[in-house]
């Protein structure tokens, strides 16, 4: 017996079947460091056109989640495919390492600042804490794949970046967007400071709901204002308020009623005899059913402008308070007629503005009464509710009390609930300069993705207040201010000192001007001012990214054009950037912004310790890998919730191993290949090579546009069909018999060799913005001369067909998937073991037969069976079966009883024909010994 193994084109490859990612991929890792791969990136890149996706910077607190790098991931897939096709697009990571979460930690170690430690030193330990989440936190974003200037990241803490905010304060004060105003704030008892809008988020609580009374004083007046009926009615006469706020009712200063709005006087018997209470009248019949009150009747009306300046009693102090009108006064709920304490809410603040109402707070910063505040003096505002509601009750005010379950405003660090009250604050206006309108032409301009951020991001804008930019802590930019004693006035020569004070920031960081003597900057004059010590909304920190950073790097450039973060970020960085860009320079700092949703498990869940349902991404590299993580990245709809799960991330690595055999089979069968000489013509390749090609160029114009519209998903499922479909089930079985049996420089091996070439080098970079690591390592062993990364080159530019695929291989396919589920049928039966120890007879209508006659012989190459004929429809055998997909085609399919061949394993009967090559089939024999055979199709 010969052995006839050294005489096939066996696939041989470097390129390993398991990736063991968990192992390879730090080892590329260091490589690529060692390289300095991102600077080598940056050379080759010199000269494109810019594309420029800035870092919107992670808050340096704690480890990475699987948030992090979905967010991260997507950034890199993005730079990536912009790089290949053929932009300069660098990344420069970055982070946000001012604000409260720091300072509380470091509290924990060290003790507040001014207590246990002074506050330079309590700054040196934030930078510190800081700094080592900074690290921890790069080595995991590393290992996700992303290449980026890590060594060089920016750093909200750098001097240069907090000198440059002060700067760009600078310039949005110059531009009359600043001002000092008294007014109710969000105010977090646990920070001890005011929150802007994207640190509140709203959380159901249970609040105590209350109906007061504020009784009538002047009776008479009142009811002069009245259409009345039944004679006016009788009983004590007075208005009822609802509030989920008791606590506030020491702040009442007026009642509200809408201008517009029609109210009634009902009279009603609640146990103690008639009364009169005023409600509105859509509001009535809600409000006895409130009250358990079944008869009653309307005894006077009139719309809310005739009662204007009507005089109240407070319910429990000896205080006037006036009936006022208000067009935020509604009736979704309630009385219609609204408690208005200026001192703690936005709309109760305005109108009493409006009407000179006190404005005075009566409650700290801690939630507590200060002193003076008659009867709740020293008590905590939420423990007062109750005893607020027991006085209501003693005093005869209360009409009805219960527990009500609403969504309330919380501390988005904290969790827990927040106030609303009134303290000198520094604003950014949103409309005195044109601003609000300002940013809202901005954000028309903007390409929005998904498109309904625009409609989002809009409403937020046109309905937010002004933008409270204090925060009364110790890490942070300081408001490097200086405001005079006696006028409140800011320094004449503001804008002048704020660039003197960067140059200090500078030189020693914010230390500069807390440490800052006023006559160093003022002289003479210093007496006369003040320093201003709150510092600057973390969002301003992030935000001024675009001033910061973009404006000043020497690869960077303003606008970027494209900001990508969580969803959420239309109300926290996007937002603030756009403020802040549009207060500078009049521009929004973005052309477009793409938003991702959230991580949630299988089930929907949003991950958490508690629930035992967080997949953290550390454990997913260390057992799996990168790029299988990045795989489902990409897999994933980023538009919705995005869910993952243990098992989920299984199912991506069999989809990960499903690319990678791919890959290596293409690979291992370019073993031999050397472009430059044995590549060949598109018109001398073929049929069944020029369709593959056809097919990959087509499949490539769909890739590129969903790259371009950052439609990941899209890319994975057209690339896993075309390696499941196309590839293996189809054209990588059927070339198996002419790439490992026909002579090694044949044509037919050849023109195989070429598409498996250029389908290489196209997949290759189809994929590596997503599979970035395989894709470097596949990189490495695809022959022919390249540079040393994917990343170092454009899309590849497949060879069009020189003339038309003359075998209409999309009906072959269809034909063959028929055939496979006849001959699935014989085997088990067991009347064949493989599709070659079959023969098949193919009976088809005139369009069909002529499509597959056109294949000759080589029908059986491409059904994979040692024997296949086509025969016109009207001559098919009775025995001959139909297969339902495939209408107008009828099959007889058989075993085959020819010896097989040893070389080959095809069934033929001139097996042992050649005296020489007894084992062989006539085909080998001539591959083996001869000139070798021709192959025109498959």
């Amino acid at each position: 017996m010969t052995d006839y193994k050294h005489t096939l084109n066996l696939p041989q490859t470097d390129f390993p079947m398991r990736g063991n990612l968990a192992k390879r991929e730090p080892e590329m890792l260091a490589r690529w460091t060692e390289e300095d791969r991102y600077g080598q990136l940056r050379e080759a890149c010199k000269g494109r056109e810019k594309f420029i996706l800035p870092d919107g910077p992670p808050y340096a607190n704690g480890d990475i989640h699987i948030g992090h790098a979905v967010n991260k991931i997507l950034k890199d897939m993005v730079v990536k495919s912009r790089t290949l096709a053929g932009f300069d697009a660098p990344y420069v990571p970055g982070w946000d390492c001012h604000g409260l979460p720091i300072e509380l930690q470091v509290e924990k170690k060290v003790g507040k600042a001014g207590h246990k430690i002074d506050a330079r030193k309590f700054r040196d330990a934030c930078r510190e804490f800081a700094q080592k989440q900074v690290d921890r936190q790069r080595e995991d974003f590393i290992r996700l794949g992303v290449l980026g200037d890590w060594d060089r990241p920016y750093l909200t803490m750098h001097p240069k970046y907090e000198a440059d905010q002060l700067r760009a304060f600078a310039k949005i004060i110059e531009n009359g967007h600043l001002y000092k105003g008294y007014k109710p704030v969000h105010w977090c008892l646990d920070c001890g400071s005011a929150l802007a809008e994207a640190e509140v988020e709203y959380k159901d609580k249970t609040s105590p709901s209350i109906d007061a009374r504020f009784p009538v004083l002047e009776e008479d007046d009142f009811l002069d204002r009245f259409e009345l009926e039944h004679h006016g009615g009788e009983g004590l006469v007075s208005l009822a308020i609802w509030t989920t706020t008791p606590w506030t009712l020491p702040a009442n200063q007026a009642v509200a009623l809408h201008p517009d709005l029609e109210y009634v006087l009902a009279e009603f018997d609640v146990g103690d005899g008639p009364e009169r209470v005023l409600f509105a009248a859509d509001l009535v019949e809600d409000v006895m059913e409130r009250y358990g009150v079944k008869d009653y009747r309307i005894v006077g009306r009139a719309l809310g402008h005739k009662l204007e300046g009507v005089k109240l009693k407070h319910p429990f102090y000896k205080r006037e308070v006036p009936v006022i009108l208000g067009d935020h006064v509604t009736i979704e709920s309630g009385t219609g007629a609204v408690h208005t304490a200026p001192g703690h809410g936005q709309e109760d603040f305005a109108v009493g503005v409006k009407y000179d109402l006190p404005l005075e707070n009566p409650v700290d910063g801690r939630g507590v009464y200060v002193e003076g505040t008659e009867l709740f003096a020293g008590q905590h505002v939420f423990k007062a509710n109750d005893a607020i509601v027991d006085l209501l009750r003693e005093r005869g005010m209360l009409l009805h009390t219960t527990s009500y379950p609403h969504s309330y405003p919380h501390c988005w660090r904290h969790k827990t609930p927040v106030i609303f009250r009134a303290t000198p604050q520094w604003f950014i206006s949103m409309d005195n300069g044109g601003l609000r309108r300002k940013a809202r032409e901005e954000i028309a301009k903007v390409q929005w993705t998904p498109g309904w951020g625009e409609s989002r991001i809009d409403g937020m804008v046109e309905g937010r207040p002004d933008w409270c930019i204090s925060r009364q802590r110790t890490w942070g930019v300081p408001i490097a201010l200086f405001l005079h004693k006696e006028t409140g006035e800011l320094h004449p020569r503001t804008v002048e000192l704020l660039e003197e004070v960067a140059k200090r920031v500078e030189m020693d960081s914010i230390d500069a001007w807390f440490e800052l003597e006023p006559e160093e900057l003022l002289g003479d004059e210093a007496a006369q001012y003040e320093k201003v010590t709150d510092i600057l909304d973390v969002w301003v920190d992030s935000g001024l990214m675009h001033f910061c950073v973009l404006e000043k790097h020497p690869d960077l450039q303003v606008p970027a054009d494209l900001y990508l973060e969580g969803s959420d970020q239309h109300r926290g960085w996007f937002q603030s950037s756009l403020l802040t860009s549009v207060a500078i320079r009049d521009a929004a700092p973005y052309k477009g912004v793409l938003t991702h949703g959230f991580t949630v498990d299988a089930e929907g869940r949003k991950m958490s310790k508690s629930v035992g349902n967080v997949v953290a991404p550390q454990k997913v590299m260390n057992q799996l890998g990168a790029d299988v993580l990045r795989l489902w990245v990409a897999a994933t709809d980023y538009r919705g919730e995005m869910s993952v799960s243990d098992e989920i991330l299984k199912r991506m690595a069999d989809s990960y191993r499903r690319l990678r055999n791919t890959l290596r089979f293409l690979l291992a069968n370019l073993n031999g290949f050397e472009p430059s000489k044995h590549a060949v013509r598109p018109e001398d390749m073929l049929s069944l090579d020029r369709w593959a090609i056809e097919r990959a160029r087509s499949l490539q114009a769909e890739i590129l546009e969903a790259y371009n519209n950052y439609e990941f998903h899209q890319i994975y499922q057209k690339v896993h069909n075309f390696c499941v479909v196309d590839m293996g089930s189809f054209y990588l079985d059927v070339i198996k018999d002419r790439q490992y049996t026909t002579q090694a420089d044949s044509l037919a091996r050849r023109s195989c060799q070429t598409a498996l070439y250029h389908i290489a080098e196209s997949m290759l970079r189809w994929l590596a913005p997503i599979l970035s690591f395989t894709m470097e390592e596949a990189w490495e062993m695809l022959p022919g001369e390249r540079p040393l990364s994917v990343f170092m080159t454009e899309w590849y530019d497949i060879p069009g067909a020189a003339k038309d695929v003359d075998i209409d291989w999309d009906t072959v396919l269809h034909v063959r998937e028929a055939v496979s589920r006849v001959l699935e049928g014989l085997r088990k039966d067991n009347a064949i073991g493989s599709s070659l120890d079959a023969e098949v007879q193919l009976y088809a209508d005139d369009d069909m037969y002529d499509k597959l006659a056109m294949l000759g012989d080589e029908l059986r190459f491409a059904l994979i069976t040692s024997y296949a004929s086509i025969h016109k429809s009207a001559d098919k055998p009775s025995d001959a079966v139909t297969d339902e997909e495939a209408p107008g085609l009828y099959i007889s399919a058989s075993r085959v009883e020819h010896e097989k061949c040893e070389r080959c394993w095809h069934r033929r009967e001139d097996v042992g024909a050649n005296e020489e090559h007894p084992t062989l089939c006539g085909r080998c024999v001539i591959n083996v010994a001869g000139d070798g055979e021709d192959r025109h199709y498959a």
